[in-house]
């Protein structure tokens, strides 16, 4: 692993804090949505910790009261689709070699998952050895409210849920509080956000076993919804899983196949083949190579543009699918999304 001089920017602070390497994504305003600058010091602070053994802890967290990461910043990616597709394909390049730096960090990575933690937040946060959720805690990857499908290799950290509550997180795009986290494996400890403030000095005093713990949290939803949504998300059809769904009495199932018949229905389609294939072929560096592929089809699909203008840009949340119905995905589109770039695929470090 090359060495890099850790570099701090206005948008992000890297430093040493005694034996912890501590990044704090440094944009409040924005719930420390990430933009290139943040990506690429985050970047260089873990590759100058990577050979130091007096870095014994790699902690995460995020400025302000909010969260820790909203994902990225939406409004490169709009601008980018509309002017030059590369300005996005690179700031999800360092970001997808960034995430699989996070995760293979030779020492105990903490992330503080407090507030509001979504699309490329996750992508950070969800490798690391811990994975701490408050009850403030709203976890998510929304992309198919956008007209886009999850990436930062999220369907591999879904597909790994149990029974079909990952498939039934990702079309929904529902926001998991923190009981739900733990369920799905996003998360592995609890702790209320007043004592996240202790988690550095516990860390410097004792090491992993000094990490406060609440005990548990709040109830969740999903743990009593088990039966109807391992039910109605089986299977690769997604006309299917939403007849499944209509045709519960419970009201969580309806809502949720109305959901579906909201949001892009190609980008149902492809998420649903994303996690699919992620639980085909395991493992980041594959999910990551499709989720480059995808993205970049992306680029390229009216509803991406459309998404964004609708949910982020106007906020009339009233956007104009291209094809407007499930039943009109075809396929071979569909196929299309997760084909090889060539020359152009996505290269990461073995």
């Amino acid at each position: 692993m090359p060495m890099a001089v850790a570099r701090t920017s206005e948008q992000l602070n890297a430093r040493r804090e005694g034996q912890l390497g501590r990044i704090t994504l440094n944009r409040p305003n924005s719930i420390n949505a990430l933009t290139l600058e943040m990506i690429r010091a985050a970047t260089d602070a873990v590759r100058a910790w990577w050979d130091d053994p007096s870095v014994e802890f790699l902690v995460l967290d995020g400025a302000g009261d909010r969260g820790l990461c909203a994902g990225g910043d939406l409004t490169v990616v709009r601008d980018s689709a509309l002017g030059d597709p590369e300005v996005a394909a690179q700031l999800w390049r360092e970001e997808y070699l960034l995430d699989l730096l996070m995760a293979r960090f030779p020492r105990p990575v903490v992330a503080l998952m407090d507030g509001v933690v979504m699309g490329g937040g996750l992508g950070l946060a969800g490798r690391a050895d811990v994975r701490v959720v408050t009850e403030r805690s709203r976890v998510a990857m929304p992309e198919v409210l956008i007209g886009l499908a999850p990436d930062v290799g999220s369907c591999d950290l879904l597909a790994r849920a149990p029974g079909e509550l990952g498939t039934h997180v990702a079309l929904t795009s529902m926001h998991l509080g923190p009981a739900d986290a733990l369920l799905c494996g996003l998360a592995n400890l609890y702790m209320t956000s007043a004592e996240v403030a202790g988690v550095f000095a516990s860390l410097q005093r004792a090491g992993l076993e000094g990490l406060p713990a609440s005990g548990s949290p709040p109830p969740g939803e999903l743990a009593d919804a088990r039966d109807w949504i391992d039910e109605c998300y089986a299977g690769d059809d997604p006309v299917e899983i939403v007849r499944r769904l209509s045709a519960r009495s419970e009201p969580a199932a309806l809502a949720a196949a109305q959901r579906l018949e909201s949001v892009s229905p190609t980008a149902v389609a492809v998420t649903l083949r994303a996690l699919r294939a992620a639980a085909d072929e395991p493992g980041l560096v594959p999910c990551l190579v499709r989720d480059y592929r995808v993205v970049r089809r992306f680029l390229r699909h009216p509803d991406l543009v459309e998404g964004i203008t609708a949910r982020v840009v106007d906020r009339t949340h009233t956007p104009r699918w291209s094809p407007p119905r499930l039943a009109d995905v075809r396929g071979e589109d569909v196929d299309a999304f997760f084909a090889p770039l060539g020359p152009d695929d996505l290269q990461l470090p073995d």
